[in-house]
């Protein structure tokens, strides 16, 4: 008589595309290694499938854009999944981010796969833009959470405490099934403080994909206030548009702002470390839909003082008089005045860098999280064994 073969331990990672998973999701792909999964991608593929394939990681290329969320392409994309999944029987899926936990968690169910866990890291455009389109996007997904990503079989990481407790909100008999995993860490080592230049004049700087939900047009208005009033702050813009985002930056637009006096664009840089080396203060001005962002972390490794938006996500990592200087999103006069605070005073500057690089190091670490991950994996293969 035969006997039928267990289920192989496959995980496979949904995400929207392959640079970011392989910019922020490595480390979770290593915990689930070594938690014991055999780990498989299912990504669009523009960039980097040789570098993952090059890591031992099975790679399923996928058609579907970030920026189609239409009905029809929705459609195609849960068809697309459901059939992946129907083919690699995957024991467990890991969507990472919005649409692929929506989507992924429709061909999921379709596909009876047995435990789906759904990423979710901020609501992105959705949660930032003032737009009622975005906005009533955003309410049918809230709407639709507890029917896809809390089911029985499903599990949700979420990178902050405050999205937790929205969720809970939503169904709060899953609260048990609810883990707060913060952000993607950074590598410490690699992103080790460095004393910042001399001033005046002060630099302060923003690394991120040039959206308008990350607050960039208000950072602009912000320094040229200060620039009005006499105070040589000078600003630099690290990052390209986003094309796939609706809210993306025209290139005419950046490069007026590059125009402007005391502000460079320098588009798409390769090093990070070399913005946060020449910066004396890390600002985000993003207006919402954070889950924990990563450009803050590795500034606060690299003992830079923060000015950023009091939002949920940024709270986590920029704490105000700590290792920060929280501001109302969309006030330019506010924003100008916490940037104007901080560049005028060194001995603050270097006193908040040195509290966010212990912050980081305490718990936001790529070492910590990778351990908080595996721990996490761990606890899901002991409830199916």
């Amino acid at each position: 008589m035969s006997v039928e073969a267990k289920p192989r331990k496959k995980l496979i990672f949904l995400v929207t595309e392959d640079w970011y998973f392989w910019s922020h999701r490595l480390p979770m792909a290593r915990a689930a290694r070594r938690a014991g999964f055999e780990v498989a991608v299912a990504t669009r593929v523009t960039a980097h499938g040789e570098r993952i394939r090059g890591l031992g990681y099975a790679l399923h290329p996928l058609r579907w854009k970030r920026g189609r969320i239409g009905p029809v392409a929705s459609a195609l994309a849960v068809i697309e999944i459901w059939r992946l999944y129907r083919r690699e029987r995957p024991l467990v899926v890991h969507h990472v981010s919005l649409k692929p936990a929506l989507l992924g968690g429709i061909s999921a169910r379709l596909a009876g796969v047995p435990l789906v866990v759904s990423m979710i890291t901020g609501m992105g455009y959705l949660g930032g833009s003032p737009h009622f389109p975005a906005r009533g996007i955003a309410a049918l997904a809230r709407w639709l959470w507890p029917a896809i990503l809390l089911r029985r079989n499903g599990k949700v990481i979420v990178q902050n405490g405050e999205d937790r407790r929205d969720f809970i909100s939503l169904c709060p008999q899953a609260a048990p099934r609810i883990a707060v995993i913060p952000g993607s860490g950074v590598d410490t080592t690699h992103f080790a403080p460095v004393p910042e230049p001399s001033a005046p004049p002060a630099v302060a700087a923003y690394v991120g994909r040039m959206i308008a939900i990350k607050g960039v047009a208000i950072l602009v208005e912000a320094q040229q206030i200060l620039r009005r009033r006499g105070m040589d702050l000078r600003l630099v813009l690290a990052g390209e548009a986003d094309a796939e985002n609706p809210s993306s930056i025209g290139r005419a637009t950046l490069e007026a702002w590059s125009r402007l006096p005391g502000i460079t664009w320098r588009g798409r840089v390769e090093d990070i470390r070399e913005i946060w080396r020449g910066a004396h203060i890390a600002v985000l001005a993003s207006l919402g839909g954070e889950g924990l962002p990563k450009s803050l972390l590795e500034a606060a490794s690299m003992a830079r003082p923060i000015v950023a938006t009091d939002i949920a996500g940024s709270r986590d990592v920029a704490r105000n008089g700590i290792n920060a200087i929280l501001v109302p999103p969309g006030d330019a006069g506010a924003l100008a005045e916490a940037l104007a605070a901080l560049a005028g005073d060194g001995e603050r500057r270097r006193r908040y860098g040195t509290a966010g690089r212990k912050l980081v190091e305490i718990g936001m670490s790529d070492q910590a999280i990778e351990a908080a991950t595996e721990k996490f994996y761990r606890t899901l293969l002991s409830g199916i064994d």
